[in-house]
């Protein structure tokens, strides 16, 4: 006889029909430009190949991640769509990428000729991208070594070694529209291009914009958009997305859920968990919810966050412990195993990722990516409906 399931301890449960939802509603608005969906880190937390099945279901022209590994999975996984990956330090091998078809990065002329030697040896010409930095001094060739750059690639490409399919860049503030550093940085990808077109270099796609310039900033699309934290279905720029797009109708992915352990009274006057940083003011119950800092919940987020348990919002007591955290109950005494949701869309009243993001002082790109450690993902919607261990 089988043994019924048990409900989860705690889980993180995905919506891919949010994800397919988002990603139309985000084709529609940038187009005609083409569309990439960003699944790097694990799809932010969602599970990269579930929603990257999800996303080309959707109309997803490209899909983007940062590592090759992460090309590497997505092509093991069968997909056989436009990938870009754009994160290599030297000596990491190109060769499966540029035979599977991959699009890679390549910020110097060193790292261009790995890509061309792995061409090479598998006796096809690589897919590679050239990134410029624009102003924000992270990957890319600076300004001044971008005509070198431009240079050698046109070179390989006249020998057959690569194919140049992509110039791009990254903004410093897109979350910021009004930001000056936007509209500085559009210029200098403007006179990359011009570089690169007077070199002769033809491209098929030209980009710029991640998920808040996509919506916010026309002039930054270009051929393509680069929409990561957008798919997942949270705002890239808090505060300036509901103000600009307030019917835009992004719907969150991601809901972490699970039971309560206990629930117990407390009189006046107890402390509660380590160093006794909260004294209960009044008799009251505590739930104890079982999760904590190892299933990425921040530590940091107590006093401020809350949890939704039993139709109301709880707040957190006490500091968060590795594996567990308390809420205030205020003299409520739902049983043990009650549903808890740390997280989620907040149609139901629920907290939301960026709610738990400013309880902490961050930002919700890092609140969904960091949740995990031992709560099991389970994805639902449409015609998928299956659990799997992180």
């Amino acid at each position: 006889m089988t043994e019924p399931t048990a409900p989860a301890r705690a889980e993180i449960v995905v919506d891919l029909d949010a994800v397919r939802h988002n990603v139309a509603l985000l084709r529609r608005h940038v187009a005609p430009a083409a569309f990439m969906a960003v699944v790097k880190a694990d799809g932010y937390g969602h599970g990269m190949v579930e929603v990257a099945r999800a996303a080309r279901e959707a109309g997803a022209d490209w899909l983007g991640v940062a590592t090759l590994d992460e090309a590497r999975a997505l092509r093991t996984a069968g997909d056989r769509g436009r990938l870009l990956c754009w994160l290599a330090v030297p000596g990491e091998r190109y060769d499966d990428l540029v035979a599977a078809d991959v699009d890679v990065s390549a910020y110097s002329v060193a790292q261009l000729e790995e890509v061309a030697a792995a061409g090479d040896r598998v006796g096809r010409a690589a897919r590679v991208q050239l990134k410029i930095d624009t102003g924000l001094a992270r990957g890319g060739a600076t300004p001044a070594d971008w005509s070198g750059l431009v240079a050698a690639a046109r070179g390989h490409e006249r020998a057959g070694r690569v194919r140049v399919t992509g110039l791009w860049s990254h903004l410093v503030a897109s979350d910021d529209p009004d930001h000056p550093a936007n509209a500085a940085q559009e210029a200098v990808f403007a006179e990359a291009l011009a570089v690169a077109e007077e070199a002769g270099l033809e491209p098929e796609v030209r980009h710029l914009a991640n998920s808040a310039a996509a919506l916010l900033r026309p002039a930054a699309r270009h051929d393509l958009v680069r929409c990561g934290l957008a798919v997942y279905g949270l705002d890239p720029a808090p505060g300036h997305t509901a103000r600009l797009l307030p019917d835009l109708g992004l719907v969150p992915a991601m809901t972490v859920q699970g039971r309560l352990a206990m629930v117990k009274e407390v009189a006046a006057g107890s402390s509660v968990s380590y160093g006794h940083a909260w004294v209960a003011d009044r008799d009251t119950t505590l739930g104890l919810v079982p999760v904590g800092y190892a299933e990425g919940v921040p530590r940091a987020a107590s006093p401020g966050a809350e949890v939704w348990v039993a139709g109301r919002r709880r707040p957190l007591r006490g500091r968060i412990c590795m594996d567990q955290l308390m809420v205030d109950l205020d003299g409520d005494r739902p049983a043990a195993g009650e549903p808890f949701v740390l997280l989620g869309p907040g149609s139901s009243g629920e907290p939301t990722a960026q709610e738990w993001a400013e309880a902490v002082g961050t930002i919700s790109y890092e609140v969904v990516t960091r949740v995990g450690g031992r709560l099991v993902r389970r994805h639902v919607g449409g015609s998928v409906d299956g659990a799997g261990a992180r």
